[in-house]
């Protein structure tokens, strides 16, 4: 049995669905191996009754008859259904209806929904249908709308004029907060440092963590998770991504690769792949997003705390997805014929600055720890998230890695990965600064997120009022 390490929050919201007296309809999104149907299936460890059905992946040759026949082979192993043919999923619908417990509670999973709805246009339709009919009207039912292919859900059942009304919950299952990514290292002496190497090749999708071994280094770990022949991160990328976009994949690709080395504006993006910024990018990015692999970032004036939307821009939000294109893809032929040979990370093409914009997405993804590291628990905060400013003939552009403003003051925080992280960081920081217009009237207080060792010089200036190591982050 895996261990299941976090999700608490989650927990909390999902059990006061347990002790309704009538039924529930929830829907989780999320990106593939974030732990979408093991969540719902620990969640349901404290109902009566948990019965679970999932899709089956597209490829050719799969519609509507195999869909249906997984599904019938799934019910006649979890209830004492006999195995029968099924021709519509009305018919299907209303069997598992028939099948359902009269009382106590029940957690219904249907995962992957998207691809059970192949080769059905109507699915959801059905479903709407059912649900008004049929599950709604048993005591203590909690159906779950879990998928991969946001997209779909966004569509069919969250934009849809039959569904609302109906849902009682949704959310979206984010990568693992910092403190419980530590878990997977616990009872083993690992450094920090160490930690964010693998962090930066990982994130905080539990799948990937799972792989770890705590006694090997991270040099170790990623070697032996992404480049030999068979390594689960070395196949990953093709199975999530064409898994999700299927006919898409390679387009949605090419996008991917536009923002490898950095956020950038749909504008930018449709430059570098030569591609217009009409419906159809739009489109992209948002499945892209909603698929959990980018994420919009909109500048917000410092002055007013109010968002900037012409500001937009689109950074990889998943740590994976990055190190894949950038580092495992160039080298894929190579792993494929056993002719690839470790490198250190360090020696790795442009590593500092992929790490430094991984380690950039893991702070980004923490705000609320690092809310609670420097004091801003209870504190209403106006705007949190990256700033960045365009060079204009009037003032200097600027970018800063994170921006908080509360009511009366603006936090500057700076995030560096370096070995050694010297006195030059106080200047760099002091230009960001100076360049923000209209801030005369705020206080100003400057913060440091760091792995590294400070130069001395740093410490004793007390020019940061806020240095924050990523152990500490860690720790929670």
């Amino acid at each position: 049995m895996r261990l299941f390490i976090g999700r608490e929050r989650e927990r909390e919201e999902f059990r006061p669905f347990l002790r309704k007296k009538t039924a529930s309809l929830i829907v989780c999104q999320g990106r593939r191996r974030i732990g979408k149907s093991t969540f719902i299936r620990e969640a349901a460890s404290e109902a009566d009754r948990f019965l679970s059905f999932e899709g089956l992946a597209p490829r050719e040759h799969i519609g509507r008859r195999e869909q249906l026949e997984a599904f019938t082979e799934s019910l006649a192993a979890q209830t004492k259904a006999p195995k029968i043919t099924l021709d519509s999923w009305p018919q299907a619908f209303k069997l598992l209806a028939s099948l359902l417990p009269s009382s106590g509670s029940t957690v219904l999973l249907l995962d992957e929904i998207s691809w059970m709805a192949i080769g059905e246009p109507d699915f959801a339709g059905h479903f709407k249908t059912a649900w008004d009919n049929l599950f709604s009207r048993h005591p203590q039912l909690i159906v779950v709308l879990c998928g991969s292919v946001s997209s779909w859900i966004q569509k069919n059942i969250l934009n849809s004029t039959g569904f609302v009304g109906r849902c009682s919950w949704q959310f979206r299952l984010q990568p693992l907060p910092l403190p419980a990514c530590n878990e997977f290292w616990k009872r083993k002496t690992v450094s920090a440092a160490e930690k964010l190497k693998v962090l930066a090749v990982t994130g905080g999708v539990p799948r990937y963590l799972e792989e770890i071994d705590p006694t090997l280094t991270a040099e170790q770990n990623i070697e032996r998770l992404c480049f030999r022949r068979g390594s689960p991160l070395f196949n990953e990328f093709d199975q999530i991504f064409h898994d999700i976009f299927t006919r898409k994949a390679e387009t949605y690709r090419t996008i991917v690769l536009a923002l490898i080395d950095g956020p950038c504006s749909i504008t930018e993006i449709g430059k570098a792949i030569r591609r217009g910024r009409g419906g159809s990018l739009s489109e992209a990015l948002q499945d892209l997003e909603s698929a959990g692999f980018l994420s919009q970032d909109v500048a917000f004036n410092p002055v007013t705390g109010r968002n900037r939307p012409r500001t937009l821009k689109y950074r990889i939000q998943d740590n994976y997805l990055r190190f894949y294109l950038k580092y495992i893809d160039p080298v894929a032929d190579q792993i494929r014929k056993g002719l690839y040979r470790r490198v250190p990370l360090e020696t790795l093409q442009a590593w500092d600055s992929i790490v430094g914009l991984q380690f950039e997405n893991l702070v980004l993804g923490n705000l609320e720890i690092i809310l609670n590291r420097i004091g801003l628990a209870h504190v209403p905060v106006l705007n949190a998230g990256p700033y960045f400013q365009a060079r204009t003939a009037r003032r200097p552009g600027c970018q800063i890695d994170l921006l908080l403003r509360t009511k009366q003051s603006l936090y500057v925080f700076e995030v560096k990965f370096r070995r050694k992280i010297d006195s030059s960081v106080m200047a760099e920081v002091s230009r960001k600064v100076e360049s923000l217009d209209g801030i005369s009237g705020l206080s100003v207080r400057r913060g440091l997120i760091y792995e590294g060792e400070l130069s001395p010089e740093i410490e004793k200036s007390d020019y940061f009022d806020y240095l924050v190591p990523f152990g500490q982050l860690l720790a929670g």
